[in-house]
């Protein structure tokens, strides 16, 4: 493919370091930022040029005529857009995929159709600008975080095949019934309704790809799959957790912050901590059942005086990582029980992993995982990079028949699978079969959820589920 790469930032740069790995990709990026390709050019296979990506002239000069895949990945709305509009229409480039960071494109679209249909309409809300996909920061990451502060004892949860599924990575504390047992332990303990998978073990950041007697020690990090129906059982089986009514805090009313809280609010006791006044006005009138707190969330006294020692998680989500780190580092020191900061540069979230802040989310890693999932060969649904980025979790959806897959109609245990590539569940309509069910024949629309411990056997697993060309005959 011919993949024309608007933005140099974090976003992009992985994206094109993911592109450059794969054979027969010609990967262009525009970016204004001369400094920021000089570095890119010494380190991958890539061509550059210094430019406005949302410049007719400077997407004819990158080659737009015969480009099949545009990503708009700039910091700029509005250039991004704007570049999918003139790809469509003055170059006829296929896919058009757009990173839309505001809210008000998508609150337009929800207005204007009566809040139909969620999906349909944050897709129908860009049709203006002929976006095919878009890909958006603060939804993905609002929905990340919803799914932590819903399992506080989660490290991470990953939904799968419509929310039919979710992966989910929980850590093992003293006390909990699953230290020192095994997975073939776990599978016997749990009834054939609510069972799981487990898929890895994080062992001082260690990836081990268990095997049925492999002994579970205390501070593992757990990743395992489960149907998301009988998610609350299993956490309470294997991790002591209890659905209480959370009280939780957040530093930060921006976007996130709003929606978050929003999305929660009838189910926790919420309360926010904004700086700006103008925006906690904001807040107090726009949420019904969330307390507004005006101040610093890295004061102590304010802290202290809204009982952070009482408080089950503090949620740090300001536009700052200084200050969501130092708000969760107080936060944590002065008695709460949980600490989730968000964290936009690379290297503080490797550097923070693991240590005070219990849990450290990525903005980045999440969207790039979102992109992903459009460039994979194969009818690729979702591709979410995993809690220390050693490993993937993907899903694919299946298609063909015996002539034309090399996975329809096949047992899995008949099934040459690349070295490091698990199956965590299979989904077929509301079935979800548990990946150690090798007895199981796949079949047309199965969708498949796939733990990946070494990412560069992708590309074999991409081979493998794709169809041969007799299936579009």
């Amino acid at each position: 493919m011919k993949i024309l790469i608007l933005g140099s930032g974090q976003v992009g740069s992985t994206i094109a370091q993911e592109l450059a790995s794969m054979p027969n990709h010609d990967v262009t990026i525009i970016d204004t930022n001369e400094n920021a390709l000089q570095s890119i050019n010494g380190r991958l296979d890539v061509q550059t040029l210094t430019g406005n990506g949302a410049s007719p002239v400077m997407l004819e000069r990158a080659g737009a005529h015969d480009t099949d895949m545009l990503l708009a990945l700039t910091r700029s709305d509005e250039t991004n857009l704007a570049a999918c509009r003139l790809a469509a229409d003055l170059f006829n480039i296929p896919q058009r995929i757009a990173r839309v960071r505001s809210s008000d494109y998508l609150e337009y679209g929800m207005t204007q159709q009566h809040k139909q249909d969620e999906e349909h309409h944050l897709s129908g809300s860009l049709n203006a600008f002929a976006v095919t996909d878009s890909i958006h920061p603060e939804q993905l990451v609002t929905q990340h975080l919803a799914g932590l502060l819903n399992y506080v004892r989660a490290l991470q949860v990953l939904p799968f095949a419509h929310e039919k599924v979710r992966m989910v990575i929980a850590q093992a504390k003293e006390g909990d019934w699953i230290v020192g047992q095994t997975p073939l332990n776990v599978g016997m303990m749990l009834p054939e309704t609510s069972d799981c998978q487990i898929c890895a073990i994080y062992r001082n950041t260690r990836l081990i790809v268990p095997t049925p007697d492999t002994q579970i020690e205390e501070g593992d990090e757990i990743c395992f799959a489960v149907d998301a129906a009988h998610m609350s059982s299993v956490m309470y089986v294997l991790f002591d957790f209890k659905q209480n009514n959370h009280r939780v805090m957040i530093a930060g009313g921006g976007n996130i912050g709003y929606r978050l809280a929003k999305q929660l609010e009838n189910k926790f006791n919420i309360k926010i901590i904004e700086n700006n006044p103008n925006r906690a006005e904001w807040l107090a009138e726009n949420l019904d059942n969330t307390l507004i707190l005006h101040g610093s969330a890295t004061d102590e006294s304010l802290l202290e005086r809204e009982y952070i020692d009482e408080i089950d998680v503090f949620c740090a989500i300001t536009n700052d990582d200084e200050n969501n780190i130092m708000a969760g580092l107080l936060a944590k020191n002065l008695g709460a029980k949980r600490v989730i900061s968000l964290i936009n540069r690379a290297r503080y979230v490797d550097l923070l992993t693991g240590n005070q802040i219990d849990i450290v989310v990525s903005p980045h890693h999440i969207t790039i995982g979102s992109v992903l999932a459009h460039i994979r060969r194969g009818d690729i649904a979702a591709v979410y990079p995993l809690r220390h980025g050693t490993a993937e979790a993907i899903e694919v959806i299946v298609h063909g028949d015996k002539s034309t897959s090399s996975l329809v109609g096949r047992r899995v245990d008949e099934i040459k699978w690349p070295h490091g590539c698990h199956i965590a569940t299979i989904v077929r309509g509301d079935e979800v079969i548990m990946g150690r069910r090798h007895e199981v024949i796949l079949q047309d629309g199965d969708h498949i959820v796939f733990f990946v411990a070494r990412r560069r056997v992708l590309r074999e697993l991409e081979k493998l589920i794709q169809v041969k060309m007799g299936f579009f005959a």
